[in-house]
């Protein structure tokens, strides 16, 4: 199964549109997310809200996750388990979100295969525009099984 993960993400999560997030890159395993500096995302010392930071990691977390397995999205659904975020330095200005998976794709779908509900994470980075690491992020995904 081939779609438009970003398209899909931004019609079945209304939140991520909210925040004008954009799906610039999403292959297999990765993708790359950037959010806007815009005034009304903003904190009180003047970057975005860390609320909307664990938006942007979590949606490119999603991106990664449904870019390896969508075609299993027939007989299972993927949900997020877990989440811990570290915010390591205030963000300024536009942020990226870059998410890889940390599991393979064969060993996911061989627990499935097995009856199983397989667990996996998903790590994030998100920097600012120029690079500086802001914050990272780590998401637990599931793939429940539909009876």
């Amino acid at each position: 199964m081939t779609f438009d993960v970003g398209a899909f993400m931004l019609q079945s999560v209304p939140f991520a549109r909210t925040l004008d997030i954009s799906f610039e890159k999403v292959e297999p395993g990765t993708a790359v997310c950037r959010m806007p500096d815009r005034a009304d995302l903003h904190n009180h010392v003047g970057g975005p809200h860390a609320g909307a930071l664990f938006t942007l990691a979590e949606s490119a977390s999603g991106a990664a996750m449904l870019a390896t397995f969508g075609d299993q999205l027939s007989r299972a659904t993927p949900l997020a388990a877990n989440a811990a975020i570290r915010y390591v330095k205030l963000a300024m200005g536009e942020v990226v979100a870059e998410a890889r998976l940390q599991a393979s794709r064969e060993e996911v779908v061989a627990k499935l295969d097995a009856g199983e509900r397989p667990e996996f994470d998903v790590a994030v980075d998100i920097k600012t525009a120029d690079g500086t690491l802001v914050s990272q992020m780590t998401v637990a995904w599931t793939l429940r099984p539909n009876r």
